[in-house]
């Protein structure tokens, strides 16, 4: 097990009316002026903003509403919000939504308190000091950024998805009710179920020795979620199902499963300048394409922590040669995306062959340099790994 540290400090309220802890946590944090951030009218409609309102104003804490963000949140719309934010005196930032809504929230943070531009701390030009506190009323299990030190923005003039990690922007506190991803959709609880998961494969598929712990731990969450996701996509309003999975997103990312391991996040890396050139396409979902492909393509540099996985979480029998046994995971990984409604296909994903130059151009800087790895990929590698997922 390699040296690690480990770091979480969100303080989380969770179950049933947990956000109605928000006004007295925030009260006694003393903050004079919330900004409320949150995207299109689901909170509206659902009335969780207004029951977030009533908490602050019941706390006598004013606020500041900045609504419209939207999905793999825009580089336009942080950049727009500074100057309202500093006109406000905003020195708390809610983020009452999903992960994009607190990845929005997290790059506001980060560039009010650094006065730099978003897109700086994304490319490593800038490297943040401080930043506002964040808080989350979250409404869908999937992202994790509610517990984690990551952020994700695009850059809509570039067609660039990028990410940049501090512990800075770990969330302070996060209200957490399950009952509020009841109305979350069946292809939304699918993309969220695939990107709980593949924050713990993420960490998982390491060269790392003696990591048994940490690996239990994580061979134990995503057989949690495969049977939790199963039931929450049958029965949306199952509290137990929604529970876990909120639960899940958040200990999948909040860095427990990768102690003692070095990772690299090679699939988000991958994935990202999908969704940055084709904006229609949810984080999820074009993960449940990319690592099948990923993983066929690579097993061989790592094949007994694909046949661990294999046997451990999916199943697949212990008599198996490892080899076999490691491809009949990656089929029975793919099978389970197919299973809860995600795309497993390029075609089923809505991108074209014609897409592909374009894509690694942009993941390898024009071939320029690799993605980091066990082995790094090059862009022949990647143009590989597109085609087995045809």
């Amino acid at each position: 097990m390699q040296d690690f540290k480990y770091f979480a400090p969100t303080k989380v309220y969770f179950g049933r009316n947990a956000e109605q802890n928000i006004g007295a946590d925030l009260c006694g944090r003393g903050y004079k002026k919330v900004l409320l951030h949150y995207g299109g009218g689901s909170v509206r409609r659902s009335g969780l903003l207004d029951l977030v309102k009533g908490q602050l104003e019941h706390a006598g804490i004013a606020y500041a509403e900045l609504g419209g963000v939207s999905p793999n949140p825009k580089l336009r719309a942080v950049r727009a919000a500074i100057p309202f934010c500093k006109e406000q005196g905003i020195d708390f930032i809610l983020a009452v939504g999903g992960g994009s809504v607190i990845d929005s929230a997290k790059a506001l943070a980060l560039a009010l308190a650094n006065d730099t531009d978003p897109w700086d701390v994304m490319t490593g030009k800038a490297t943040p000091t401080k930043a506002l506190p964040v808080g989350s009323v979250l409404t869908i299990a999937a992202a994790g950024s509610e517990m984690s030190d990551s952020h994700v923005l695009t850059n809509e003039d570039l067609h660039a998805k990028r990410g940049a990690s501090s512990d800075l922007i770990r969330p302070v506190v996060a209200f957490m009710n399950p009952e509020n991803t009841y109305t979350v959709s069946k292809f939304q609880t699918g993309c969220g179920i695939v990107d709980i998961m593949m924050h713990t494969m993420e960490r998982y598929f390491t060269c790392d020795p003696d990591t048994e712990l940490t690996d239990r731990i994580s061979e134990g969450l995503l057989i949690s979620v495969m049977n939790a996701g199963r039931v929450a996509i049958a029965h949306p309003d199952d509290y137990e199902a929604r529970a876990t999975l909120m639960w899940a997103s958040s200990l999948s990312h909040n860095s427990l499963t990768g102690c003692g391991k070095k990772y690299f996040f090679t699939c988000h890396k991958i994935e990202h300048d999908f969704s940055g050139v084709f904006d229609h396409i949810s984080h999820g979902a074009g993960l449940s394409v990319v690592f099948p492909a990923w993983a066929s393509y690579t097993y061989t540099n790592n094949v007994a922590k694909f046949a661990q996985f294999a046997v451990r979480v999916m199943g697949v029998s212990d008599t198996l040669p490892p080899d076999a046994a490691a491809q009949a995971g990656i089929a029975a990984l793919k099978a389970f995306f197919h299973e809860i409604g995600m795309p497993v296909t390029m075609a089923q994903l809505g991108v074209p062959q014609d897409a592909y130059e374009q894509i690694a151009d942009l993941t390898t800087a024009n071939a320029a340099k690799t993605v980091p790895a066990v082995v790094p990929l090059t862009k022949q590698d990647l143009l590989a790994i597109y085609r087995l997922a045809e």
